[in-house]
């Protein structure tokens, strides 16, 4: 996997852990080890300008996902049938710390818990996943939620 991180927020964001999330998640979901990944992390005027650019939306958000070729789990574009898959560009996930700090003193946990679930949200996002209607919601946040227990589990193992 080529996994790029780009932190241009001004705060302190560990981009190695965030790196080797990515590489786990796209690992875990059978995305072909090719495919190419950009996080861009930004401070709020940055986020509140791609949110407002986007998503019609005002205000700063805490990620945002930028599909670019249309991938889904298990290796391949949609649609290719059993053509072998050709490396891709997922897309960019932009995280903004500054919303994750505000939302993990909510959530009860620390920031980087916040920004790895971000981080996993906004990689589900890219592959395809919403969360729009009921079923979707519980499919994406169910996956979301095992993706980083095992990502969790893996990490605390010696």
């Amino acid at each position: 996997m080529s996994i790029e991180i780009n932190n241009e927020s001004g705060v302190e964001v560990d981009g190695e852990l965030l790196v080797a999330l990515a590489g786990h998640v796209l690992a875990e979901m059978d995305i072909n080890p090719l495919a190419e990944l950009s996080i861009l992390v930004v401070d709020e005027e940055a986020m509140s300008d791609l949110h407002e650019k986007w998503m019609n939306e005002p205000g700063p958000t805490d990620v945002l996902a930028f599909p670019m070729d249309d991938l889904r789990p298990g290796g391949g574009a949609r649609g290719d049938g059993d053509a072998a898959p050709d490396p891709a560009l997922l897309g960019d996930v932009v995280l903004c710390p500054q919303v994750a700090a505000k939302q993990a003193v909510e959530a009860g946990h620390s920031t980087e818990a916040e920004l790895e679930l971000l981080c996993t949200h906004g990689i589900l996002h890219l592959l395809g996943y919403d969360h729009a209607e009921p079923e979707e919601h519980k499919e994406m946040f169910g996956l979301q939620a095992r993706l980083l227990e095992a990502w969790r589990e893996g990490r605390s193992q010696p």
